[in-house]
């Protein structure tokens, strides 16, 4: 339900312009749309408190935030935190404070005393007894761990595309996991990267479709031949669709160049 086969969408902005996607994302109807937020909010959920775990650990000061938080910043808050004496309290101050900062433009103060609302909260002390029986290496590395995890390398989808422009030459684009599949261009190995790279017209030898190995397994590779390089540029590493998908690209990419017809737009499977 989250993920599908590879699957090829055919987009034409202009007679000598064709687009190809490969992409393992589903059609987006209304009960994926629900899970996917559930979904990333619970992502959301675990970098907060992963975050707020290490600063209750090792940035959060309990004098200070009281100090703080009964100090006030606006006449009436300021009396209001001083009678007051109970965490609610104290935590109304913080949040206060907090978007008085915010609307100062100090960004850095106002996260500082965002999470220090948080920590004060009942979910805040409650995240704090769970995590106090750690020692400091192991809460670090598990936050971090959960960091990374969730928010630089988890993702359902994988999504490749091949922008062809007659006499300029072919655009290609990675996001998700593909862009730590692919070997050349400018991105990076984090999972929200997009990586993208331009190869001119001029030098394109030409477009092959390879036939190899994945484990016992035969697939297609499309390829592009570039002067002056030793490897070929496979395109949709990351994807990898089958035999039927690779020959509508090439057909498409090597009509596009030489006669400036892409292929009908619409969606093939």
């Amino acid at each position: 339900m989250l993920t599908t086969a590879p699957h090829l969408y055919i987009r034409r902005p202009s007679p000598t312009t064709a687009e190809f996607t490969v992409t393992t994302c589903p059609p987006l109807t209304i009960p994926l749309r629900l899970l996917l937020l559930i979904i990333h909010l619970a992502r959301l959920v675990l970098v907060s408190a992963s975050v707020l775990a290490l600063y209750s650990r090792f940035l959060f000061d309990p004098s200070a935030a009281v100090t703080t938080a009964t100090a006030g910043t606006v006449g009436q808050q300021q009396q209001y935190n001083a009678t007051s004496n109970n965490n609610n309290n104290v935590n109304d101050g913080q949040g206060g404070e907090a978007f008085a900062l915010l609307l100062a433009g100090d960004v850095t103060a106002f996260a500082a005393a965002l999470l220090t609302a948080a920590r004060l909260s009942r979910a805040g002390a409650l995240l704090d007894e769970l995590a106090a029986p750690l020692p400091d290496w192991a809460l670090a590395a598990a936050c971090a761990g959960t960091v990374y995890a969730v928010a630089c390398r988890f993702r359902l989808h994988t999504t490749e595309s091949v922008l062809v422009l007659r006499g300029l030459g072919i655009q290609t684009c990675s996001s998700g996991s593909a862009a730590a599949a692919a070997g050349a261009g400018g991105g990076s190995r984090w999972g929200w990267a997009r990586q993208t790279r331009f190869i001119p017209t001029e030098k394109i030898r030409d477009v092959l479709i390879n036939e190899g190995f994945r484990g016992f397994e035969v697939r297609y590779y499309l390829c592009v031949v570039v002067e002056g390089e030793e490897d070929v540029v496979v395109l949709f590493p990351g994807t990898l669709p089958r035999r039927k998908i690779v020959e509508a690209v090439w057909r498409g990419i090597r009509a596009c160049l030489v006669e400036g017809d892409g292929g009908d737009g619409g969606e093939k499977g």
